[in-house]
């Protein structure tokens, strides 16, 4: 059977083959591998079958130990299984790693190599997680390139049956899963071929089973165990022959031949560079580039790394080889060395000693680390290590690709060497995360890669945060394979394109640019007015570089066509138009064909939106004739404001630039503490409309400032006064607030800081009685507004907050008078979670350390370069900190243990010096009530006392109660996170915490999917929802996480949702904090994932409150106290059927394109869930807690 070649990226090829040779495959979602499971999942509920024609059973579990727990068992009963993983998820999976190498149990395990969380979570790709698992027993398999991952999956398949050692097959995350490349596509006859049924049979006949009962697992004494563990031996001896046996027999098969080390340069090389992974293939590419102008190098690409085959390195390595370069993706703090260094270094002194080298004299050898975090390591860098090798003595442990003038590890290399070729277009995309830039770039590789002999590569860099930050597309097109894991150089793209208007004064994207090439803008302004709107610096480089330039105004051709704001089908075609790599018309007609593969499932309006969008793009798109002269009065703006501090200027203000790869090691903090309040600094300017107050309708509400995402409208009432240095476009009235009299009121936006989803104005209450769609907020362009209102936001955050102590915060105009502190996050416009945080800030922060589980809150909370924590004018604020996915409950409680021990000690040591601090004193400390503001603040003054008295004293107690004063005043423990933690990885955690009857307070923001890894199910995930890793649907009910905590009697219980009522969201928090004693509240979270306009979440959670899928209520249990039901339901009974609710959505309304049948019996069930959730709700709620006479 002939073979077929596709654009699939390195996650898609490995799924593609794993599927296929595999019975049973559990998964869970971790970033980069997530896609491997979704692949996966996909097939399996389209009912694709292996090679052996059954569909493989795919199964979600609750945890990436759960998932090699399953595995474990699955294989033990003799089934052919897999999973997916990478960093934590990998860590998580080791103790069964280990079970299952020391059982000889045949399997693949498929690693999208990722950073670990140290000083810092990251989720780009390194092989820290793969040097942390080389002890466990398996056989560690690496692949360079997407083609080599595809070829590697079924290769690690063949030698794992035969061998009987488990296999990890690891390729570099994001590097490789998510670089899109041709691949030619092995088809099931070459898997067939490469799969001995004999050996699955054996693999079966070893298997636990009743019929021939064993005994495995047991547990072993001194006498027999050391014994036991050497019998392995010769299993592991013999693993790299049959690895290499299995390469043979593939590289007959398909003519690509591979070795467990692959030698590519002069064969008579004096220096050559060891490494493994996509870093090899840079390193190949690069010495075929020295080669052909004699230079006399060579690179040894590392496959098998366990078992490590001293003979097969050896046989690899020219004769002549004088200096070694070893380089490591890892870093092994407080090692002589990193782990392929030793490793080398080991088998280079064993192979001299034994007389298998080919040398007589043992070469200088060197170890360097590269490529942390997915650092880019590029040509340059190789050649900067080869004139390293070449030195007389050259620097041992280096680094390369930073500049690190700490250690001075660091060597030099040219960053403008490039290995290009003529014949290969190169471009750049810069796109806003959501806008569907990426998407329509993975488009343009398949329609361009997979036609004709065309090659095309694409890879995609996002940073962590949500939806609305920079993304760039780099992609590679030309007549033969591309090997470049690089992104596109400086002065090396023939085509750059800039989707978003406002990047123009932030980024210096024309860097990219080539002489001669091509500039696209998207433009808010016409062909004729663009000019003079653009900075002065990108006008330079336009004519220093003779580029051509060309605009359209993509947001009024989606907006003519039904598109919104996604942008992404028209500057793909205005592309295409332009490049010139296709012919236009068959180019158009294959955009239109991948739009229908896209959207076909959302329906037919979608996709014909889509192509009216194609037809309408190139009579909108224009050439802009370009002048001699730059003559622009605009400026490319500062990072940061000069009214920054210097941290913030230096540092985070590089990181903003895109310029944090120019940062030495000296810059950035040892142990990965950042300072708060740094969003206020970094003025994103990514809306294209903000909302604009209208005073005179205007009722004072506060639910604007109530609803916002992101901080970026606030209220205030201050002494009219105030406004005498007033902006002149300053708006106020007269304020409507009992508790201040004579005060004037104002409504600010942040113009800057807005992502212009239109919350506010959606569930704005006041209208103009005249005019229907004016309202007291209104949305309008942003541009003209920019300069007066962010200087009325500055002249507004001057004016002073209202004291808390002297008024009550019971209402929600009152909340938004305090200041929040939660800012300007990195969410994705329109978030449903952040609103709650924010509120949570305001009521509490001031006093709150918080424990936050990875995901999105971590992510938008605390990705850098800048977080949104912040603290008020006293320097308070919330104290934050992110430990992992899995024990984020844990952790929570033990800084609550923490406050409680030291608030213990702090009052024994009050007690102790009662007389040098003075008895009155004492006294108050101990007896103070800080049931509220008043009292609270009362405290903190106390305190200030106490540490006045102590500040002098030498004594050791006192000293002791000077340092740990401050727990004497009360603290709040917030653990947040979302459902996949609180429902899934972290529920152990979670109820363990809860059921300890210790002060925390758990703010679980329920989205019903993995968010922040794509939107994959969850245990809260609607029955009816599709998801990712839920593909045809849930089929089950809900976890009722909140009726769970119920149970035990003494945990306060909330399910709350602001859309439907935003005072009861409000009650529930303040009834929380006030609990003493452990509190969880469960909030309703709309999310992108959802698939709607987010504009419109509010309204779609009073429809879920309303149709019984989520039925709002507290159970306090101090309320059983006073002969109370401890429940009280918040909403009425429900009045919309399930389905009013769920089609406004796309995760339920796309299951009816796919499959109506099962979509109708699905919504079925929803609505019995529903009915029969409120039935019994409502019957807890109507139980008699009244006490007895006789009590």
């Amino acid at each position: 059977m002939k073979r077929q070649y596709r654009m699939m990226d390195g996650n898609e090829a490995v799924a593609y083959v794993a599927y296929r040779l595999n019975e049973v495959i559990a998964i869970y979602p971790i970033t980069p591998s997530s896609a491997m499971g979704e692949h996966a999942d996909a097939w399996s509920a389209a009912r694709i079958p292996n090679i052996w024609g059954t569909v493989p059973t795919v199964m979600e579990m609750q945890s990436e130990g759960g998932a090699s727990g399953a595995v474990h068992g699955a294989l033990t009963s003799g089934s052919l299984t897999t999973t997916f993983t990478a960093s934590q998820g990998l860590l998580l999976m080791i103790p069964n790693m280990y079970k299952i190498a020391g059982e000889l149990t045949p399997t693949v395990f498929h690693v999208s190599a990722r950073s670990l969380a140290t000083h810092a979570l990251s989720i780009f790709g390194d092989q820290s997680d793969i040097a942390a698992v080389r002890s466990t027993g398996f056989a560690l398999l690496a692949s360079s390139s997407v083609q080599e991952a595809h070829d590697m999956a079924v290769i690690a398949q063949a030698a794992t049956l035969e061998s009987r050692i488990p296999f990890l097959h690891f390729f570099d995350g994001f590097r490789t899963s998510h670089e899109v490349n041709k691949v030619e596509i092995l088809n099931e006859e070459d898997l067939k071929a490469m799969i001995d049924a004999k050996l699955i049979y054996e693999h079966r006949s070893r298997a636990l089973t009743p019929d021939h009962p064993s005994i495995r697992g047991t547990a072993q004494n001194p006498d027999v165990y050391f014994q036991a563990r050497e019998t392995v031996n010769p299993f592991y001896e013999k693993c790299p022959a049959i690895t290499q046996a299995a390469m043979d027999k593939f590289a007959a098969l398909t003519g690509r031949s591979y070795h467990l080390f692959d030698y590519a340069g002069a064969p008579d090389a004096k220096q050559v560079i060891i490494i493994m992974a996509s870093g090899a293939e840079t390193s190949e590419e690069t010495v075929k580039y020295l080669t052909a102008k004699g230079e006399k190098v060579g690179v040894v690409t590392v496959h098998l790394y366990r078992p490590f085959s001293t003979s097969h390195l050896l046989a690899a390595l020219p004769a002549t080889v004088e200096s070694i370069a070893v380089l490591d993706r890892t870093k092994e703090a407080g090692a002589d060395g990193e782990p392929l260094y030793k490793d080398i270094t080991t088998a280079i002194l064993e192979g001299l000693a034994t007389g298998i080298a080919p040398f007589k004299k043992a070469p200088v050898v060197i170890g360097g680390r590269y490529g942390l975090s997915s650092k880019e390591f590029t040509p340059g860098m190789v050649k900067g290590v080869f004139d390293e090798l070449k030195k007389a003595t050259p620097k041992n442990h280096f680094t390369i690709g930073i500049r690190d003038d700490v250690s001075h590890s660091s060597v030099e290399y040219d960053e403008n060497f490039s290995i290009a070729a003529d014949d290969v277009v190169r471009c750049v995309f810069f796109g806003l995360g959501s806008d569907g830039t990426v998407g329509a770039n993975k488009n343009s590789t398949k329609i361009i890669g997979e036609e004709g002999n065309n090659y095309a590569q694409g890879y995609f860099v996002y940073d962590s945060k949500k939806s609305g930050t920079v993304t760039e597309s780099h992609l590679r097109f030309g007549p033969r394979p591309i090997k470049a894991p690089y992104l596109v150089g400086k002065g090396d793209a023939n085509f750059v394109a800039c989707h978003q208007f406002s990047f123009l004064e932030k980024y210096d994207m024309l860097k990219y640019a080539k002489p001669g090439g091509v500039f696209l803008l998207n433009s808010i302004y016409g062909k004729d007015q663009t000019w003079n709107n653009i900075p002065y610096e990108v006008q330079q480089a336009i004519i220093d570089k003779k580029l051509k330039f060309y605009v359209i105004d993509a947001y009024e051709v989606a907006k003519a066509t039904g598109m919104g704001v996604r942008i992404n089908t028209i500057m793909q075609t205005c592309f295409f138009a332009i490049s010139g790599i296709l012919p236009k018309d068959e180019a158009i007609a294959e955009i239109k064909k991948y739009i229908k593969k896209t959207y076909g499932k959302r329906g037919e309006a979608v996709v014909n939106q889509n192509f009216k969008a194609v037809d309408s793009s190139v009579e909108n798109l224009f050439e802009v004739k370009v002048p001699e002269k730059a003559d622009s009065k605009i400026r490319m703006a500062k990072p940061v404001p000069d009214a920054a501090p210097d941290f913030v200027k230096n540092v985070l203000g590089k990181m903003i630039a895109q310029d944090g790869d120019s940062l030495p090691v000296s810059a950035l903090p040892v142990d990965g503490t950042f300072p708060s309040g740094t969003t206020q600094w970094e003025k994103r300017n990514i809306a294209l409309e903000i909302p604009v107050w209208e005073p005179d309708l205007c009722i004072q509400c506060g639910k604007c400032a109530f609803n916002c995402p992101h901080a970026a409208i606030r209220v205030k009432v201050y002494d009219g006064a105030l406004l005498k240095d007033a902006p002149a476009t300053f708006k106020s009235i007269d304020a409507k607030f009992k508790e201040f009299p004579g005060t004037k009121y104002t409504v600010q936006v942040a113009p800057e800081d807005c992502t212009g989803c239109g919350v506010c104005v959606e569930y704005c209450p006041a209208k103009d009685k005249a005019d229907a769609s004016r309202k007291a907020i209104n949305m309008a362009p942003q541009p003209p507004l920019r300069a007066s209102e962010s200087k009325n936001f500055a002249f507004f955050l001057n004016l002073p907050d209202p004291d808390r102590t002297t008024f009550e915060y019971d209402s929600i105009k009152n909340s938004q008078l305090l200041h929040p502190l939660f800012e300007f996050s990195g969410a994705c416009a329109g978030c449903g979670e952040t609103p709650y945080i924010k509120l949570m800030s305001q009521l509490f922060g001031d006093r709150t350390i918080i424990a936050n589980a990875t995901g999105c809150t971590s992510i938008y909370g605390g990705n850098l370069p800048t977080t949104p924590w912040t603290f008020n004018k006293d320097g308070r604020g919330p104290a934050w900190s992110n430990s992992l996915f899995e024990d984020n409950a844990e952790f929570g409680l033990g800084m609550r243990l923490t406050i409680d021990k030291q608030n213990e000690f702090a009052k024994e040591l009050l007690k102790k010096l009662s007389a040098k601090v003075g008895g009155t004193l004492v006294d108050e400390l101990l007896n103070a009530d800080q049931n509220d503001e008043k009292g609270i603040d009362a405290q903190r003054e106390r305190v200030a006392v106490l540490k006045s008295k102590l500040q002098a004293e030498k004594d050791a107690d006192a000293q002791q109660l000077f340092n740990i004063a401050d727990m004497l005043v009360k603290k709040s423990v917030w653990i947040l996170g979302g459902d996949g933690w609180a429902y899934d990885i972290g529920y152990g955690g979670l109820d363990h915490v809860l059921a300890s009857g210790r002060n925390v307070n758990i703010l679980v923001l329920d989205t019903g999917v993995y968010s922040n890894t794509g939107g994959q199910s969850s245990k809260a995930t609607p029955r009816a929802a599709v998801a990712k890793f839920a593909a045809n649907g849930k089929d089950l009910p809900r976890k009722d996480l909140g009726l769970i905590a119920m149970t035990y009697g003494y945990i306060y219980v909330a399910q709350v949702a602001m859309g439907y009522s935003d005072l009861q969201t409000l009650r529930a928090l303040r009834e929380a904090d006030a609990y003493e004693g452990p509190s969880l509240i469960i909030a309703y979270s709309h999310c992108i994932n959802h698939g709607y306009d987010l504009r419109k979440g509010l309204n779609q959670q009073k429809l879920a409150v309303n149709s019984g899928i989520w039925p709002v209520y507290r159970y306090n249990p101090a309320l059983k106290e006073q002969g109370l039901n401890p429940l009280k339901l918040d909403c009425k009974e429900p009045t919309i059927p399930v389905k009013d609710f769920a089609y406004n959505e796309t995760r339920f309304s796309m299951l009816v394109q796919s499959n109506e049948a099962r979509a109708e019996e699905l919504m079925e069930s929803a609505q019995t869930d529903a009915n029969e959730r409120w039935k019994y709700f409502s019957q807890l709620a109507a139980l008699d807690f009244s006490k007895s006479k006789a009590e």
